[in-house]
């Protein structure tokens, strides 16, 4: 599904972005001449938003699409002074295929070696924690316990958790959800043992339905980054890694983190 922005929802959009905390939509601040030819080529730049991370991403009751990484997608835009297209998607899987097939010019994403094949990836702008939930009567009642035969563990489709999981998981089973946001409605209706995803998400599971609770800890650190096709070559990668780092390093993350109430998810370090 494709959501475009017009000229003067951007223009509006980006008269908001001081009270944000965001980066100034005049053109070229921080990045130099020329940025847009390789970031934007065809004149727009279309980021490719992945509702199935709720840290990063949420559709509203009237439709809009809004979170942290189309915060960063809006002032990347302005930056290199170009209207902006949301490619919306529901899962991480999805908004890979976008960049991959060049049917976006970046995304938001876990780094995951599986990933890295089409796909340049800037250091990470976010950190969030994987967790696990589990039914109040379960006997799991540490990380450490799941990875056993006959344990069952749903996790959404091509998330970072599935990639991660697929490789860590020695004895426990995999079972797949289409998207993240339907791993536990998913767990419960095929009676699954464990739910894999990220914390806040499950979090908000157990609040929602009785009877769930999560496991204190966490199986995992993901890294979250924007990344963009590996064919448009180093140049490219540079000036994007470059946004990100500014945006790390003047509190554009740190605000809009703090503007979406995201709780438990940090701003990473400064990257190479």
């Amino acid at each position: 599904m494709s959501e475009s922005v017009s000229r003067r929802r951007f223009a509006a959009h980006c008269g908001l972005l001081p009270l944000l905390g965001l980066a100034a939509c005049a053109a070229g601040a921080g990045l130099p001449a020329g940025a847009a030819a390789l970031l934007a080529p065809g004149g727009r730049l279309r980021a490719s938003i992945n509702l199935g991370n709720p840290i990063l991403a949420t559709r509203a009751a009237d439709g809009a699409v809004g979170g942290v990484s189309v915060d960063l997608a809006t002032a990347l835009a302005g930056q290199l002074d170009v209207p902006l297209d949301l490619v919306v998607v529901d899962g991480a899987a999805k908004s890979v295929a976008n960049v991959n097939s060049d049917r976006a010019d970046v995304g938001f994403f876990a780094i995951d070696a599986l990933r890295s094949e089409g796909i340049a990836f800037t250091a990470p702008y976010v950190l969030i924690e994987g967790a696990y939930l589990v039914r109040q009567d379960s006997p799991l009642v540490d990380n450490a316990q799941v990875d056993h035969a006959g344990t069952r563990v749903m996790v959404g489709q091509g998330s970072a958790y599935d990639l991660y999981l697929s490789r860590e998981l020695k004895a426990a089973q995999l079972l797949r959800a289409p998207t993240s946001p339907a791993v536990v409605d998913r767990f419960l209706a095929e009676n699954a043992d464990v739910a894999a995803g990220v914390r806040q998400q499950l979090e908000a599971d157990a609040a929602r339905l009785p009877g769930l609770r999560v496991l204190p800890g966490r199986f995992m650190v993901i890294a979250q980054a924007m990344g963009l096709p590996a064919t448009r070559g180093r140049a490219a990668r540079d000036l994007l890694a470059r946004f990100v780092e500014q945006a790390k390093a003047d509190g554009q993350v740190a605000r809009a983190l703090a503007r979406h109430g995201i709780a438990g998810a940090v701003v990473a370090p400064a990257g190479a």
